[in-house]
């Protein structure tokens, strides 16, 4: 039986991706709540580590996975490679001997430890002395509480994660605070709230993406536009020969990539080229994020009864953080580009058959289970086709980025 996973990104100071959090989804029935922790972890590194290939979904770098007691105390994390996976202790696990002499025993191996949603108890002091890594939820932890935590902890050799960080303000405060890393989603809101005139650069792009985006422009057009811009076809030819297509041959010219890739995902392919600009100051991670979120709302789309819509819905998902690419808000971006009612009503006013496999997108990667299941119904979505969907979109963002 396939196991969902998904991850969330965490970031340095940078705001460079630094690890992902891999995250459970359940299985067949997305009943999650009748699903120990254990069974949970140890499902998640069977398909993880096991099933799939776990440099495929972490992009290489190491992966935050929940532990609980049992199988700190059974010693699990062992059966797995330390530089791809950092134990992430639970908040409920108790600081007993047993628990100790394992993560003891784990840290001498090399491997890193993680203290999730921390709070300040002179217990865990054995436990800080042995962590790596030390999570604080900013937005449910009082600031005073936050500051007298960081005080306490400023004599171990730990670091800090501000987790739930959403807004741009959280993580220049959590920045100011000494946070390390940096969990949430801060990047997927405007970080300004006013509106702001674009830069000449990205006016430009903006006006590329424009004529990209229409469906009276040529293979011509498109060829021309390829074709005068070298970091394109770079990109363009870098794509065709990643290991999302397994091709025998190499694609050496643009005229064959064209002719390899057809019209529809040619076009997409130069909207990801120039959203990449617009994110030139902004996290890298916000570029995959879209990516994977316009992927997997084509998946669903094609699973759907809804089917004729997948390309709108690959649209929609790459387009649904353009306010926070351009600081600007998402009802005037929109009036910039010409595209469908369809796409423009589920992005500014969040209505439509295409915003509910955006806000499905959205319950997956931020693990609301509820919410994942009424959006699935409502959609009539098969769960067969879930499984592995989001899998497939990031591959498919790992062969672009």
């Amino acid at each position: 039986m396939e196991q969902f996973i998904a991850r969330q990104p965490i970031l340095n100071i940078h705001q460079k991706l630094f690890a992902y959090e891999l995250l459970y989804r359940g299985a067949h029935d997305f009943l999650l709540s009748e699903i120990s922790g254990n069974r949970a972890t140890t499902n998640l590194l069977s398909s993880a580590f096991l099933t799939k290939d776990i440099k495929e979904i972490s992009s290489h770098r190491p992966c935050f996975i929940n532990f609980t007691q049992d199988l700190i105390e059974k010693k699990i994390p062992l059966a797995f490679p330390e530089s791809l996976l950092i134990i992430e202790v639970l908040e409920d696990v108790k600081p007993v001997e047993s628990v100790i002499s394992a993560c003891r025993e784990m840290k001498k191996k090399g491997y890193r430890i993680a203290l999730d949603d921390f709070v300040f108890d002179r217990k865990l002091v054995p436990l800080i002395e042995l962590a790596h890594i030390i999570k604080i939820d900013v937005r449910l932890t009082p600031l005073d509480t936050v500051l007298q935590t960081i005080n306490r902890l400023s004599s171990y050799n730990v670091k800090l994660l501000a987790e739930k960080v959403e807004t741009r303000q959280e993580f220049d405060l959590a920045l100011k605070l000494g946070f390390s890393y940096f969990q949430g989603y801060y990047f997927s809101k405007p970080e300004n709230i006013g509106i702001q005139e674009l830069s000449s650069a990205k006016v430009n792009m903006l006006r590329l993406l424009s004529e990209v985006a229409k469906k009276t422009t040529t293979l011509n057009k498109l060829h021309g536009i390829i074709s005068s811009d070298i970091a394109i076809s770079y990109k363009l030819l870098r794509f065709l020969n990643s290991a999302y297509f397994y091709r025998l041959q190499k694609v050496k010219t643009v005229r064959h990539a064209i002719a390899y890739l057809g019209e529809t995902e040619l076009r997409r392919f130069l909207m990801l080229v120039i959203i990449s600009e617009f994110c030139s100051d902004k996290p890298d991670e916000l570029v995959r994020l879209v990516l994977v979120r316009a992927k997997f709302c084509e998946l669903l789309g094609e699973a759907s009864p809804h089917n004729s819509l997948s390309s709108e819905l690959f649209m929609m998902g790459l387009f649904s953080a353009l306010d926070t690419m351009l600081d600007s808000p998402m009802d005037q971006v929109m009036e910039k580009l010409p595209i469908g009612d369809l796409i423009k009503t589920a992005l500014t006013s969040k209505t439509g058959i295409c915003a509910l496999f955006l806000q499905t997108a959205l319950a997956f990667e931020r693990n609301e289970h509820a919410a994942i299941d009424k959006l699935v119904s409502e959609l009539e979505i098969p769960l067969a086709a879930i499984r592995g969907s989001y899998l497939e979109a990031v591959k498919y963002a790992n062969g672009l980025i």
